[in-house]
């Protein structure tokens, strides 16, 4: 009978003790990916095979989990090192912006403002925004964030800069809630080039970040999350969108004028935090063990 209790021990355990480190690979402690990408990327189809510089974009796959008070987030695929932009909206608690405001803090050359106008699904109103984009020799990768307040302002960071397959640490902004952020750029897999069904399954290098909680409001409950690829100055939509856009999509152009309603399916997806029960019940059950 002790056998069998700390053998469920450290299968419940296992899974809430495991640790994420942020180089941009989703490891085996994300578990299954949360979205998988169904089109073609219209946006080039990367294949260089090196961890920082790319010569096309495409968000092949998303893996999240919270855990430890973080957010662990890896879009995987490839973000060309042309300084196009990755956009991350987060809806995380009530309020936000289900059409995105004008007046939002000036971040990125007001980069956040320049997508003003652009729509998504109606069960979706994000509260924070993250961006990240890469060029430059030798490479860098850049980073900003944002509150999405429901009547606009609100605070907007420009977080600092890192490597490719860095320890995700920032450096040369400001960044209060300590983000971490990276991206590996080695996929030569996933999708492929066009506008037709394709799949993103199995790839897991990309953008990786660790989010604190605190920096999107302690929540307590699931985040939403939407994410797509833009041009280098958040003014061309792409068709690399997590949730996917249905097949036969080109990209979507102006974000002004992009409305996630008018296009089947959820083009955002959720994680829920990790069960209390099964933290609880390993913490007792690893508390047998010492009797």
């Amino acid at each position: 009978m002790k056998r069998f209790l700390l053998m469920a021990a450290t299968l419940v355990a296992a899974p809430a003790m495991a640790s994420i480190g942020v180089d941009g690979t989703a490891e085996g402690a994300y578990g299954a990916a949360v979205s998988v990408q169904t089109l073609q990327t219209n946006f080039g189809d990367a294949n260089m095979g090196a961890v920082d510089y790319a010569n096309g974009s495409e968000l092949d796959a998303a893996y999240a989990v919270i855990k430890g008070g973080n957010l662990y987030l890896t879009l995987a695929g490839n973000l060309e090192s042309n300084f196009n932009k990755l956009e991350i909206f987060i809806d995380s608690h009530a309020g936000g912006q289900n059409q995105l405001r004008g007046d939002n803090p000036n971040v990125d050359f007001n980069g956040l403002n320049r997508m003003a106008g652009l729509t998504f699904d109606a069960a979706f109103s994000p509260d924070h925004w993250l961006s990240v984009t890469g060029g430059g020799g030798p490479y860098q990768m850049y980073a900003n964030y944002s509150e999405l307040l429901s009547g606009g302002g609100g605070n907007g960071y420009y977080l600092g800069q890192t490597g490719a397959a860095s320890g995700g640490v920032l450096g040369g902004g400001f960044n209060p809630n300590g983000i971490l952020a990276t991206i590996n750029n080695s996929n030569a897999g996933g999708v492929t080039g066009g506008t037709g069904p394709s799949s993103g399954a199995g790839v897991t290098t990309g953008v990786e970040f660790c989010i604190p909680l605190a920096a999107l409001g302690d929540p307590t409950g699931p985040i939403c999350i939407s994410a797509f690829v833009n041009g280098g100055g958040h003014d061309f939509v792409s068709n690399q969108v997590l949730g996917s856009l249905p097949n036969g999509t080109g990209n979507l152009g102006e974000p002004s004028t992009v409305n996630f309603n008018n296009h089947e399916g959820d083009q955002f997806f959720c994680v829920v935090p990790e069960p209390a029960s099964l933290v609880l019940a390993a913490v007792g059950l690893l508390a047998l063990r010492r009797r």
